[in-house]
């Protein structure tokens, strides 16, 4: 009687894990091959059960045929449930391995016309319980034979997979191949009649399903299959970390490494916070949940990346998780910085244009406004420019043009900066600079350019150039003066300079006088 109620238990966990998975996970990968493995396995163990409880040859061989109706086929779903975890596709040809099971099922239901499975079935009262004594005819071993190499190939295919795994997957397939493993030892003992004729198998089978039933429930087996990782989930292109509704690691990609190179499956588990230590910035980000940009300075390079989350929910709707994905958009950062580069310079001479000079100028005289200072504008161009393009031509113009960009830049500070104003007309802003030291800079500028010279088609090409320096002191506070207005008092100078016979440096007075320097 133990006996039996172990088989009825047998079958009753492996029927509950059938209906589990049923209503809970029947969409994953291997699940509907679980779910008939699971299914066809308790009606074998029902029907081994009642053969026990029978009294009679006549019962025994009926439950017998019972069993026989299921049980060729459950290797073939147990084979067919591991290929689709591990995510190889089932095959049209695959379903030629049914013809074994087929027809060991035809022997056993018409073994009394030939005795190719069972030579002879009588019943034998020298145990606890009449038991089945049989003897086996050639295609029970041919069964045998395919039933050992379905549940072999199972596990090898299971066990291929493991070192690609992570650890929470490892502990999976582990437990899937130890239920394997079960019933094929069992089986051994059983054929080696090491178990007093009592078979063993609808038993291991007991211990098989509890195997999977620890690995469904405690790991959720069939919620995110192998498959889902390894095909889709490390084929990402972008970074993923998958977190708990408590912030605990659960999972992450190969790509995550671009992002958090320090992670490791021995991070899993773990909260992430504690994972970011060292990185409190990304630890902030990742808190606030807020879509945002992230930029990693590592050996191989500065990456810039969109950080988004996804929310997990449960099929009753409720938060479970998130998703965090890492998008690298460092092609996109570098296409807008360039955008933005050939928006604010100059195309010839590379200096910037009129209005990202503004801009920038603007932001200096803001900084004035706020905390006060000083600012100095130099405004030149090149005398008779106009004469050089008549004379050599529109391409020795912009040579010159260029050579008259790269000897002013020499002349320059760190803290200054220039502009192509117009056509042959140059603006400098130079912040924190006296009227005296813009003064003596346009000057060296000056005496620069007119000591240099250009070569265009082995022919030299002499320019001066006039120059207007304009000047202003502001308080903390004071909103006279904008850059318009000093722009225009160098102007007026660089024009006083044109009057009085050009190749010279004039300074804007307040009181709308000149100075030649």
């Amino acid at each position: 009687m133990s006996y039996i109620l172990i088989v009825i238990l047998a079958g009753t966990i492996s029927l509950f894990l059938s209906l589990y998975i049923r209503v809970k996970a029947k969409d994953a990968p291997g699940a509907k091959s679980y779910i008939v493995v699971t299914l066809l396995s308790s009606i074998f163990i029902f029907a081994y059960a009642f053969e026990l409880a029978s009294t009679s040859l006549k019962q025994m061989k009926f439950w017998l045929g019972i069993e026989y109706l299921v049980m060729p086929l459950i290797p073939i779903f147990v084979l067919f449930m591991c290929m689709e975890y591990v995510g190889h596709k089932i095959k049209t040809w695959n379903y030629a391995l049914f013809v074994i099971p087929l027809t060991t099922i035809f022997m056993v239901q018409t073994n009394e016309l030939h005795h190719f499975y069972y030579r002879t079935i009588k019943v034998d009262k020298n145990g606890p319980l009449p038991l089945l004594d049989l003897e086996w005819g050639p295609w029970f071993y041919v069964h045998a034979i395919f039933l050992f190499v379905c549940l072999t190939m199972s596990v090898l295919i299971l066990l291929r997979e493991f070192r690609k795994s992570l650890f929470m997957f490892r502990m999976q397939i582990l437990l899937m191949v130890a239920g394997l493993l079960t019933p094929i030892i069992a089986n051994y003992f059983y054929l080696k009649d090491w178990s007093n004729g009592i078979d063993l198998g609808p038993v291991s089978l007991s211990v098989t399903f509890m195997f999977h039933g620890v690995a469904l429930l405690s790991l959720q087996m069939f919620n995110v299959a192998p498959i889902a990782r390894e095909s889709v989930f490390e084929s990402l292109k972008e970074g993923v970390i998958v977190l708990n509704q408590n912030r605990v690691i659960v999972d992450y990609n190969k790509a995550a490494l671009n992002v958090i190179p320090t992670m490791s499956s021995n991070h899993i588990g773990k909260p992430v916070d504690e994972v970011l230590i060292q990185n409190p910035l990304l630890a902030e980000m990742l808190e606030e949940e807020q879509e945002c940009d992230y930029t990693s300075s590592l050996e191989s390079g500065v990456t810039h990346f969109r950080i988004n989350f996804s929310k997990v929910e449960n099929k009753s709707g409720l938060h479970v998780g998130k998703i965090v994905t890492f998008v690298d958009v460092t092609e996109k950062v570098r296409m807008e910085e360039k955008l933005k580069q050939l928006a604010s310079l100059d195309g010839l001479t590379q200096l910037y244009n009129r209005t990202f000079f503004m801009r920038k100028s603007e932001m200096i005289f803001d900084d004035l406004k706020a905390d006060g200072g000083v600012v100095s504008i130099i405004l030149f161009d090149i005398d008779h420019f106009k004469r050089v393009n008549d004379t050599f031509g529109h391409e020795a113009g912009d040579i010159v043009l260029t050579h008259i960009t790269s000897i002013t830049k020499e002349e320059l500070r760190v803290t200054d900066f220039m502009g192509r104003y117009g056509g042959e007309e140059f603006i400098i802003c130079m912040p924190e600079t006296t009227l005296m030291e813009a003064t003596s800079r346009a000057n060296r500028i000056r005496q620069a350019i007119e000591e240099s010279f250009t070569t265009f088609n082995e022919r030299e090409i002499l320019v001066t150039s006039s120059f207007g320096v304009s000047y202003v002191q502001m308080s903390a506070g004071e909103d006279r003066y904008s850059v318009q207005q000093l722009i225009r008092q160098a102007d007026q100078a660089l024009y006083a300079a044109k009057r009085k016979g050009r190749n010279c440096v004039e300074v804007y007075e307040a009181n709308d006088i000149y100075m030649q320097v």
